[in-house]
């Protein structure tokens, strides 16, 4: 039969079947009969969304926040719970549970109430979190925004990327086990990112028997690691989580505790944030809008502080100057914008200004410069070694850069901070970074936009590591030769005699960067060397070899300014028209 003849062919049994008289009483009582025209123009217009009760109004408050801990601690099971009890799993996502809880689930014929979150295959397989997941659920009085982060060491870069972005950390804890070293590199995470409200929650409590020492012991334990790390409220809150003891509602397992349960003080705290609104203007450059020929505006989120019409600017790194022509959001042209809205401004003055660039208030004190000291987490399974080259993303700007120096890493057992010659993955080190380009900065804790980057590998794309800004370097103002102003300053202070012959030997070296006076000297002990090689060939005495490349590596500088031969270049004045600076001729 062709499909043309099955569309043509007559109705079946069940289309020809007259419904009996309770289904069409059934339907006429629910549906009633449809008006017809001259009814339906005496119907009131009724909205369909007048009934419908939003899950949390305006005014209640949103929470962001993670859960950590090593693994095997209970973090997926700790979310499902917390959606189970705030009724947030639908008629089928129940029904899901309980087939998934008999095919992968790890609590015998109990739910597992982890599958709710975990959702990747090789999750369920291995009964491990992998990947973050982020799930919503919202109760009278607040709404949440939870992100389930893996325990396991080898994901440790998803855990750190959930937390970026939470405004408080749930650590959980095994109460079998107690503090391990996956516990303390978390912990240790979360204060890396500036999170300092804590909910140390005791997970397992039925296995220990709810016991009231074995929660006192970890909490001491906890609590002799927190001087290192910078928290401000931290809770103890003894749960289960598979039987939801003291998650919802208070566990008659536990009469010794008086405290809150885990979502009471969920819906209680006020985390410390960073108050953006507080900072002065900051807007980096994301995209230049350029519709038409009458229109140039520059686009990017508020980071700090607000802008309206008519506010002077300024554009770093290269301190160009305007005033704000216009203000566009979403819904088009508005007066003034704050924090954390996105936005494209127009600016009264044809200047220069790209992705990358950062908008500021005249006088702000953020660092320009090529170079910053930084906290690092190491990412990949290769060492980071000194001199590595990336590209730098930070905000919305993009350069090529170099760890400089790897001042220290960071024991992950005692906080301590220890030398060393290289980071391996998941290792916690502090860094110099330089830049091939200025870039605009600001510590971390001052703003967390302009305070945090990624380092990229270039050959392969990957994100190499993660840091955060402490403290960035400020270079001298657009116009300033800092070689030629201290060379002056030398040449005009008096000078002892082993200070002139010190500046003499240097020679070029005097003023010049660490990598180029480094590079001098190497250069100069090679010819030393390959002096003394001459001599070996000639058939000298090996003591006599020594002094001869002592002496040349010591006497050739001195040679070298006597002959005339290391008189460098009368430097150019900046206003010589022959002098072309970095883009120019372009």
């Amino acid at each position: 039969m062709t499909s043309a003849l099955r569309d043509q062919r007559l109705p079946d049994e069940a289309d020809r079947a007259t419904p009996s008289p309770a289904a069409a009483l059934e339907d006429e009582t629910f549906a009633g009969p449809a008006p017809d025209q001259a009814d339906t123009e005496s119907l009131p217009v009724v909205d369909p969304q007048a009934h419908m009760q939003p899950l949390v109004s305006p005014a209640e408050s949103l929470l962001r926040f993670i859960t950590c801990g090593s693994v095997d601690d209970g973090k997926s099971t700790l979310i499902g719970r917390l959606l189970y009890e705030t009724n947030a799993v639908l008629d089928d996502q129940m029904e899901a549970l309980k087939r998934d809880s008999k095919k992968f689930g790890t609590t015998g014929e109990d739910l597992d109430f982890a599958l709710l979150v975990d959702g990747l295959s090789a999750e369920r397989e291995q009964g491990i979190t992998i990947d973050v997941a982020y799930r919503y659920f919202s109760t009278g009085g607040r709404a949440f925004i939870i992100a389930d982060t893996p325990g396991h060491e080898q994901y440790t870069r998803n855990m750190a990327t959930g937390a970026s972005q939470a405004e408080l950390a749930v650590i959980l804890v095994d109460a079998r086990k107690g503090i391990l070293p996956q516990t303390r590199r978390h912990s240790f995470i979360t204060s890396l990112v500036g999170i300092k409200s804590v909910i140390v929650a005791i997970n397992k409590m039925d296995l220990v028997d709810f016991s009231e020492e074995r929660f006192a012991a970890i909490r001491r334990d906890y609590e002799a690691i927190l001087p290192a790390l910078g928290f401000t409220d931290v809770t103890f809150v003894p749960v289960s989580a598979k039987n939801g003891d003291n998650i919802a509602k208070r566990s008659e397992n536990t009469p010794w505790y008086d405290g809150e349960t885990l979502l009471e003080r969920l819906e209680s705290v006020q985390p410390e944030t960073f108050d953006a609104a507080a900072e002065p203007f900051r807007l980096p450059v994301q995209w230049v809008n350029r519709p038409n020929l009458d229109f140039r505006g520059f686009t990017g989120t508020i980071v700090g502080g607000h802008i309206a019409k008519g506010d002077p600017i300024a554009v770093l790194p290269g301190d160009r100057r305007s005033t704000i022509k216009g203000v566009y959001g979403p819904n088009g042209e508005v007066e003034e914008a704050g924090a954390g809205e996105a936005v494209t401004l127009t600016l009264a003055d044809e200047i220069d200004v790209s992705r990358g660039d950062v908008l500021v208030a005249p006088g702000d004190a953020v660092a320009v410069g090529r170079g910053f000291e930084a906290d690092l987490l190491w990412m990949v399974d290769r060492p980071l070694v000194p001199g590595g080259r990336f590209v730098l993303k930070l905000a919305s700007s993009q350069t090529p850069a170099s760890v400089r120096s790897l001042d220290a890493a960071v024991d992950i057992h005692s906080y301590e901070e220890k030398p060393a010659n290289a980071l391996l993955m998941n290792e916690i080190g502090k860094v110099t970074i330089a830049t091939d380009r200025p870039v605009v900065a600001a510590p971390y804790a001052e703003n967390r936009e302009l305070g945090s980057f990624i380092l990229i590998d270039a050959i392969t794309n990957e994100t190499a590591a993660l840091g955060v800004v402490r403290r960035a370097t400020r270079e001298p103002a657009a116009g300033r030769d800092p070689a030629g102003a201290s060379a002056a300053a030398a040449t005009a202070a008096p000078q002892s005699l082993p200070r002139r012959l010190a500046t003499m030997w240097l020679g070029e070296a005097a003023n010049a960067p660490v990598e180029r006076r480094d590079a001098i000297l190497r250069a100069r002990i090679a010819g030393s060397m390959l002096v003394a090689f001459l001599a070996l060939l000639f058939g000298m005495e090996f003591g006599l070899i020594f002094v001869l490349a002592l002496l040349d590596f010591a006497l050739r500088p001195f040679l070298a300014v006597a002959f005339g031969a290391s008189q460098a270049p009368e430097p150019k004045r900046p206003d010589d028209p022959t002098t072309v600076g970095d883009g120019g001729g372009i």
